[in-house]
C-alpha cells in the first residue's frame, strides 16, 4: 500500500508562535501527522509547557527562544533547527501580534513593532530556511494571515496593512522559489476563539454576536480547526499548489 500524500514521518517543521492558540493547534495536527516540531517564540514558560504537551503525544519537540523581529535570531534559530535534526522541511510563519488604536494615533515605534514581528519576521524567517530547502529540492511555507489580509477595520491599521503584505510576500516568494520545488501559500483564519479574539471581544462591544451573523457556519472557529489546513499545505498532498490562500473562517468571507 502507497503511503498516504497527507504522511509527515521523517520530516521537521518550524513553527514560530507555536505555544499556543492557533500556532499550537497547527503544530499538534502536523505532530499527528508524523513531523517532529520545533517551536521558535519568545516566552520560555509558554513554549516549554507546549513542547512538553506534545512530547506527551508521541513527538520530538525541543523549544528555540526566537525574537522574530530579528534577522539574526530568525537564521540562527535555523541553523540549530538544522543542526539537531538535520534538515527542515515546513516552515509555518505563525508568530504575530496587534495593537489596536486609531490609526491618526499609532505611534512610529508602534508602527515598526507590528510590521517587524508580522512580516518581517515571516520573510527573515522563509530567507532562512531558504538554502535548507533548496538543498534539499523539496520545502513547504505556511504563512498565517488573517481576515484583515482581506478587509479593512478602523483600529488596525498597522495589523491589516502587514497582513496584506504577508499575502503579497506569499505570492512572491511562491514564484521566486517554484523552480526549487518550495511551495509557499497562506492561510487566512476567520474569527477563532484564542487570547487574542478574546482580547478583542473585550473590546469591541457586541464583535462575538456579529460574528455569529456573518459567519454562515454559525460559530466561531476553535484553533483545532486550522490543523487539516497546515498537515494539507506542509504535505506532498499540496505539491502541485502554491501561491494561493485558503480562508478558514465558516465562510465568513464568502458571505457579501
Amino acid at each position: 500500500m502507497k503511503t498516504s500524500p497527507f504522511d509527515l514521518t521523517g520530516k521537521v517543521a518550524i513553527v514560530t508562535g507555536g505555544n499556543g492558540g492557533i500556532g499550537l493547534a497547527m503544530a499538534r495536527g502536523l505532530a499527528r501527522a508524523g513531523a517532529a516540531i520545533a517551536i521558535a517564540a519568545r516566552d520560555k514558560s509558554k513554549s516549554e509547557a507546549a513542547a512538553q504537551e506534545l512530547r506527551a503525544a508521541g513527538a520530538r519537540c525541543p523549544f528555540y527562544s526566537m525574537q522574530v523581529e530579528s534577522r539574526e535570531a530568525c537564521h540562527a534559530t535555523v541553523a540549530a533547527v538544522t543542526g539537531d535534526f538535520g534538515r527542515c522541511d515546513i516552515l509555518i510563519n505563525n508568530a504575530g501580534m496587534s495593537i489596536r488604536k486609531p490609526p491618526e494615533q499609532i505611534t512610529e515605534d508602534e508602527w515598526r513593532q507590528v510590521l517587524d514581528v508580522n512580516l518581517s519576521g515571516a520573510f527573515f524567517c522563509a530567507q532562512a530556511v531558504h538554502p535548507h530547502m533548496k538543498a534539499a529540492r523539496r520545502g513547504k511555507i505556511i504563512n498565517i494571515g488573517s481576515m484583515y489580509s482581506l478587509f479593512g477595520a478602523p483600529m488596525v491599521a498597522p495589523y491589516a496593512a502587514s497582513k496584506g503584505g504577508l499575502v503579497q510576500l506569499t505570492r512572491a516568494l511562491a514564484t521566486a522559489w517554484a523552480a526549487d520545488n518550495i511551495q509557499v501559500n497562506a492561510i487566512l483564519p476567520g474569527w477563532v476563539d484564542t487570547d487574542l479574539t478574546r482580547r478583542a471581544r473585550e473590546q469591541i462591544a457586541g464583535l462575538h454576536d456579529l460574528v455569529l451573523a456573518r459567519t454562515p457556519a454559525g460559530r466561531w472557529g476553535e484553533p483545532d480547526d486550522l490543523a487539516g489546513a497546515a498537515v494539507f499545505l506542509a504535505s506532498a498532498a499540496s505539491d502541485f499548489v502554491t501561491g494561493t490562500t485558503l480562508a478558514i473562517d465558516g465562510g465568513y468571507s464568502a458571505r457579501g
